[in-house]
């Protein structure tokens, strides 16, 4: 029997089944987030049950790398422990699907049998010391030897440092006249080889995430032939391509995350008494309840739409909008869900060993990593004014109906967006703009799910949460903001004189 005989409602459910034994009955699911990793022969347990056989190709004995499949789990770790999540996303966006897509035929079989059998994991090699999100200008390079290829660098803010047995490294060509090339090479680095190993320099403090190593990486390596990553046309739209997958499964993260911050909201809400009644008959309560629906709403219709667009077949190195879209908004959700949860919970909210305490910590680098959202959303208004000025249409909600991704969604958002753009955008002003254009885009995600049968109520609470939202974002747009920093302020500034 192979693994995609098993329907997946049966495999997902007896995943869910492991973890809720391992982490509420083996073990304490708080505790362990209170310390530095995951005891090894957990983890083992856990990837026994094959969870990244999602992300394996069928005729390597894997469940066939479906989207739909990978968000399911994404989603059920998520729900339990958004640290394991994270580290099923990373092994399956930023190393399995990359693996399955770009790398030789001679060495996926011996690298997807090692996942499948030995509990093998793996990830992805980008961020450096000196160049975070300026990824272009990276230093790590590699030079061509005789049967492959040497690797120097260092790498640092890698998830699973120390802990992946294998890596897939991002450096550029040495040149002979002692420059980098232009272009991006990835490489796949196999730990259990001498020649290839990671030598970690330092384990990072990281105030979240416990469960995931973070640190500096040095890299010495040398790599067969066959270990260099093949893209389609060039190594930089590789790299987007697989960006842009990875921002496209960040919902799956979400979900099970949002949906337990609003289980728990709900539960405790409902047994909580305030004097006569239960804190869910307070008006102010059903507020923040109801905007914790509205994630969950926005993210199910992303997760459906993620399952349609993202999966290997298709090349996403020019879907920016929709991927930054997809992480910027799905992160800004997890982060304040966390922060309503906590609010609600009152004191024993601010607790570690409290899910939303816990969640604050663990969701606030999911706005940061992967580029930042302030980023993501300053490129996705850029996109579209691009767009506008090149159909020279500066009028936004009359070019945004004619946008296919937003013509239906728009409409209910008319009185806001019926403005001209007809001056250059400060860098402040695109990402108000940026955030704007992300939630309209969700709501065309959620139209569509309302369409394929999602309980309407959640559709139409949601659509009014995010009308009463955008009317905020557009007060902030308009506003005329240019307020810069005061430089040497300590100088007349001292209140202890004027007191």
């Amino acid at each position: 029997m192979t693994l995609t005989d098993i329907k997946f409602s049966e495999f997902l459910k007896d995943f869910e089944k492991t973890l809720k034994y391992l982490f509420h009955e083996k073990e304490n699911i708080n505790t362990l987030s209170l310390k530095r990793g995951l005891p090894p022969e957990l983890m083992n347990e856990i990837l026994s049950e094959r969870p990244l056989s999602v992300a394996i190709p069928e005729q390597f004995g894997g469940r066939g790398s479906k989207v739909k499949e990978c968000l399911g789990i994404l989603a059920a770790a998520s729900y339990e422990s958004l640290p394991l999540s994270l580290t099923f996303g990373i092994n399956i966006a930023l190393f399995l699907e990359p693996v399955s897509k770009y790398a030789d035929e001679s060495v996926k079989e011996g690298i997807f049998h090692r996942f499948l059998e030995n509990q093998n994991m793996g990830g992805l090699m980008i961020t450096e010391p000196d160049y975070g999100s300026d990824a272009l200008n990276m230093k790590t390079m590699n030079q061509e030897v005789e049967n492959g290829y040497k690797i120097k660098g260092t790498k640092h803010w890698q998830g699973l440092t120390g802990l992946a047995d294998y890596w897939i490294i991002a450096s550029r060509k040495a040149l002979d006249n002692g420059e980098l090339g232009r272009d991006i090479d990835f490489f796949i680095s196999d730990n259990s080889i001498k020649k290839q190993q990671v030598v970690v320099e330092e384990l990072y403090d990281n105030a979240g995430l416990y469960m995931i190593p973070y640190g500096l990486n040095k890299l010495d390596l040398e790599v067969p032939v066959n270990f260099k990553l093949q893209p389609e046309t060039t190594g930089i739209k590789m790299m987007l391509d697989i960006l842009h997958r990875s921002r496209m499964q960040f919902p799956g993260m979400g979900m099970g995350f949002i949906k337990r911050m609003l289980d728990e909201a709900i539960s405790h809400c409902t047994s909580r008494i305030v004097g006569s009644g239960n804190l869910l008959a307070i008006d102010q309560v059903q507020f923040s309840i109801s905007r914790m629906q509205s994630a969950y709403t926005i993210c199910s219709a992303m997760c459906a739409k993620s399952s349609e667009i993202s999966g290997i077949a298709h090349n996403l190195a020019t879907e920016g909008m929709e991927a930054n879209t997809m992480k910027a908004v799905v992160t800004d959700l997890m982060q304040e869900c966390s922060q309503l949860l906590v609010q609600l919970s009152g004191a024993n909210g601010y607790r570690i060993s409290h899910i939303g305490g816990r969640g604050i910590m663990d969701s606030r680098p999911f706005q940061i990593f992967e580029g930042s959202n302030e980023m993501l959303y300053a490129q996705i208004a850029e996109i579209i004014t691009r767009s506008m000025k090149k159909q020279k249409q500066l009028h936004l909600f009359d070019f945004l109906k004619e946008l296919s991704l937003t013509a239906e969604a728009c409409l209910h958002f008319k009185n806001d967006l019926s403005f001209t753009l007809n001056q250059v955008l400060s860098q402040r002003k695109l990402v108000d703009l940026g955030k704007i254009l992300a939630r309209i885009i969700c709501i065309s995600y959620v139209l569509d799910l309302g369409k394929k049968g999602f309980r309407n109520d959640l559709v139409q609470n949601c659509i009014d949460t995010v009308k009463q939202e955008i009317a905020a974002l557009m007060c902030s747009f308009k506003f005329d903001n240019t307020v810069q920093v005061v430089e040497g302020y300590t100088e007349q500034s001292s209140w202890l004189k004027f007191a």
